[in-house]
């Protein structure tokens, strides 16, 4: 059976498809309905991991550092390594997975990241760690994009858009926990194993998800399989790896002439990105990133949006966690429990979102980027005399984590909301990517902004810091609200 097609067509407007996940009309309903939960359940736990991943080593750099005695750049390395290959290859993961079938990338994704972790808790010195962070990467670069496109082709109405704001909840709560998790199992020291836990932890959970995802997961392979387009691939990862390598490292290595370089080359070859794509198009291929995808009503506002409220939501985790760290001497277990509040906020706000009704979405959308403004520029004044903020604060966060839940989920549903079937993996892998490359560019300007601000060695340099970095992140809020504003009214064709 198609993964395209399974059990029952998928209309080009699923956000009018009957009958809702609440309200299954039939036996065979009911069934679907109940393993489309358990898949969901797989799938959240696989996105759960991927993200953990992305914050609970940070935790862990001092020790590994003395344990393998490593370099600055090569701690670096082993930090941002996994986001470089990540980021670069989500738009390939999701023509992969047109391709070949969502299931069989999904788990190829799944098998590859749980063994490189396997591979990372167990590596010896810090080249074969680093070697071992790119696979993971490129695991989780093969399994998410396809979280996004089985959403889309196995739920629809009020299903899809619950599972959408599963997936956000699962995404603001893995932040704060990676860093939760990681301050607590590097301070266990289980079985005085130091770091390695950090990374062993997530293979009993992987192989639990690999066995439960061949199990219900839904077999099959595309009807009409797309070609790969290479010359796409080739290009776009080319550009991707010019963008993301310097922003990701150019702070740590004080932007050396190379990092500049490689940064202003990534704009005119995105440019030949574009032409081939242009080129493959003309002689009938199957682009990268199909024209007709772009042109989707609200998925480039949607997506515009998202970016600049991820990217901000990421670059002020960056920059607070550096505060509270460096600037306030806290651990980074006390750290990653500052952000609570705002993980609840986010929770709160993806699950409760879908009872607003849906002519008020695109409103909804832009008043929650301004809410989240309020909340951003209220923890830069609440932080800027110095100290811990007080009670403010977590009534602050919880404002900020409020909005962002009344962002992400139905910014995700509203984009996604008029893709066809046939295009969902290419929907989805833009979506992916820009929502990545978000939160790189989001930690890598506002965080550069931070380290710049609180290294200047003026008195209370570490207050004022947080203070103009959550300035500019109310700035790219409230672009965001703008951005909103844009999508098309209602969900509905």
């Amino acid at each position: 059976m198609s993964e395209s097609t399974q059990s029952r067509p998928v209309t080009a407007h699923p956000a009018t498809a009957q009958p809702t996940a609440t309200e299954p009309s039939s036996p065979d309903a009911a069934a679907r309905h109940r393993q489309n939960n358990r898949m969901l359940v797989v799938m959240l736990g696989a996105v759960f991991m991927a993200l953990l991943d992305s914050t609970i080593v940070n935790v862990a750099t001092p020790t590994i550092r003395t344990d393998l005695g490593t370099t600055g750049s090569a701690l670096q390395l082993i930090v941002s390594s996994y986001t470089i290959a990540y980021a670069t290859l989500l738009v390939t993961g999701a023509r992969l997975g047109a391709r070949n079938g969502f299931r069989t990338m999904f788990l190829f994704g799944l098998v590859t990241f749980t063994a490189a972790s396997l591979a990372c808790g167990l590596a010896p010195d810090p080249a074969t760690l680093i070697g071992a962070r790119v696979v993971q990467g490129v695991g989780a670069a093969m399994m998410m994009p396809q979280i996004y496109s089985m959403i889309q082709l196995r739920f629809e109405g009020a299903a899809r858009g619950r599972a959408l704001s599963l997936y956000a909840a699962v995404i603001g709560l893995g932040v704060v926990v990676g860093q939760v998790a990681g301050g607590f199992l590097v301070s266990a020291d289980l079985f005085g194993a130091g770091w390695r836990p950090v990374f062993l932890i997530n293979v009993p959970v992987g192989v639990v998800l690999v066995i439960a995802g061949l199990r219900l997961l839904p077999q099959g392979k595309p009807a009409k399989p797309k070609a790969l387009d290479l010359p796409g691939l080739i290009t776009l990862t080319a550009a991707l790896l010019l963008l993301v390598v310097p922003l990701v490292m150019g702070h740590e290595q004080d932007w050396p002439l190379w990092m500049k370089v490689s940064l202003v080359a990534s704009a005119p070859v995105l440019v030949v990105f574009a032409l081939v794509e242009r080129a493959v198009a003309r002689r009938g291929g199957a682009p990268l990133v199909p024209a007709q995808v772009l042109k989707t009503p609200g998925l480039v506002s949607g997506a515009s949006a998202n970016f600049f409220a991820m990217a901000g939501y990421a670059g002020f985790l960056f920059a607070f966690s550096q505060h509270m760290q460096s600037g306030l001497g806290e651990s980074a277990t006390r750290t990653g429990l500052t952000f609570a509040p705002l993980a609840i906020g986010v929770a709160t706000g993806s699950l409760t979102w879908q009872k607003v009704p849906e002519r008020f979405h695109r409103p909804m959308i832009a008043t929650a980027c301004v809410v989240a403004a309020l909340g951003y520029l209220g923890i830069g004044f609440d932080m800027r005399g110095g100290g811990h903020g007080g009670i403010a604060l977590p009534v602050l966060q919880l404002v900020v984590g409020i909005g962002m839940g009344y962002i992400t989920s139905p910014l995700l549903t509203v984009a996604l909301a008029r893709v066809k079937p046939s295009d969902a993996a290419d929907a989805s892998g833009v979506m992916t990517t820009t929502a990545q490359v978000a939160q790189v560019l989001g930690v890598a300007t506002y965080g550069s902004v931070y380290l710049s601000a609180a290294d200047s060695g003026a008195t209370d340099s570490a207050a004022h810091a947080v203070f103009v970095t959550a300035l500019l992140v109310t700035a790219g809020a409230l672009v965001s609200a703008l951005a909103a504003l844009k999508l098309p009214r209602g969900n509905q064709a």
